[in-house]
């Protein structure tokens, strides 16, 4: 599998939290967010150099991971569930978040058919504590109408 393919699996869903995550939100986004830093800085890296960008997208994954699993709400994984069933590819859907001041825009990509339910790549970018960071990530309806990461 691609870097990239496993890196927009990844990251995204510990943001969201689209169904079925334990632990709280900002350990789940750590975890889930080192792990897809470590396979694309293993897939960047070469040579002796590998151990190093992998060590260093695993750092980073994690810390990014858990500051926006940290940073969503109820609220605005529920906006952005919302804009993932409801936008159609390429329209974006922005939100603030009053309490917290954070901004989020979904952006849908692409939808497509896997096992019968549909999938959507998106790109998300969040605006926590003044610092952007752009997510891509892929997820799959589910029977109860929420969207999970797609493996």
């Amino acid at each position: 599998m691609k870097a990239s393919k496993i890196l927009t699996t990844g990251l995204i869903v510990s943001a969201l939290a689209l169904g079925g995550c334990q632990g709280t939100k900002e350990e789940t986004g750590q975890v889930i967010g080192a792990i897809a830093g470590g396979v694309l800085g293993n897939q960047v890296g070469a040579g002796s150099g590998r151990v190093a960008a992998t060590i260093a997208g695993t750092m980073l994954g994690g810390y990014i991971g858990g500051q926006l699993g940290r940073a969503m709400d109820e609220n605005d994984r529920w906006r952005a569930n919302q804009a993932l069933e409801t936008a159609p590819t390429r329209q974006t859907v922005s939100w603030r978040n009053p309490d917290t001041g954070n901004e989020y825009a979904v952006t849908p990509t692409r939808t497509y058919y896997e096992d019968s339910r549909p999938c959507r790549e998106y790109t998300t970018e969040a605006w926590i504590g003044g610092k952007k960071e752009t997510i891509y990530g892929t997820a799959c309806r589910q029977p109860d109408g929420t969207w999970q990461a797609a493996n």
